[in-house]
């Protein structure tokens, strides 16, 4: 009987490529899983504590590093996707080597358009002020709601404006994102309402 495996996919922080590896159920139950990129400067990793699996998973979509704690059955069975925190992309994939790899395609192709390499935002250095920003606005209560009611919205951002949208009903709210003027309206933001849209 061949062994059963859980594919790992999760696009490469540093060089933007796609990494994806099999391991072995008997091998994530026994030890410590690594899926490191052949870069050699990210890794994901997987620990279990006898209960849950507890991941670390470099984030091709904003850069960080995420946690995240999966049930065995969520783990083990069917495929499953891991979120930015920031974003709300998907940023890990785990499940058929087939399923893990057309999302892994789709999420390489959606970073490249969302995310431009450094230099490709109309002004960098605004757009790092403005993301910086938008995050402390985030932290406060209330700090980024939606005239729908929800609290939930994802981030997307592009060469030149940072999109809020609405997890609801799908609205937007455009913060332009490209002069010194742009960071100037921001900042007299305490809070930021995404006009709702669309039910």
């Amino acid at each position: 009987m061949n062994e059963e495996m859980r594919t790992f996919g999760y696009l490469c922080p540093k060089c933007g490529k796609t990494v994806m590896a099999a391991r072995s159920i008997f091998a994530l139950e026994a030890s410590n899983a690594e899926v490191a990129c052949a870069c050699g400067e990210s890794a994901l990793r997987v620990s279990y504590d006898g209960e849950r699996y507890h991941l670390s998973i470099p984030c091709g979509v904003c850069g960080e590093t995420h946690t995240a704690v999966c049930s065995s059955e969520r783990m083990l069975h069917g495929a499953t996707a891991l979120s930015c925190g920031q974003t709300g992309q998907f940023a890990c994939f785990i499940g058929p080597e087939g399923t893990v790899e057309k999302h892994l395609r789709e999420l390489a192709i959606l970073a490249e358009k969302e995310q431009p390499e450094e230099g490709a935002f109309t002004d960098s250095v605004i757009m790092y002020e403005i993301l910086s920003e938008l995050k402390e606005i985030a932290a406060r209560p209330d700090g980024v709601t939606c005239a729908c009611g929800s609290r939930r919205y994802g981030m997307e951002i592009r060469r030149a404006a940072v999109d809020l949208v609405c997890r609801e009903c799908g609205a937007k709210l455009r913060l332009p994102a490209a002069t010194d003027r742009d960071l100037d309206d921001l900042c007299c933001h305490m809070k930021l309402v995404i006009p709702g849209g669309r039910t």
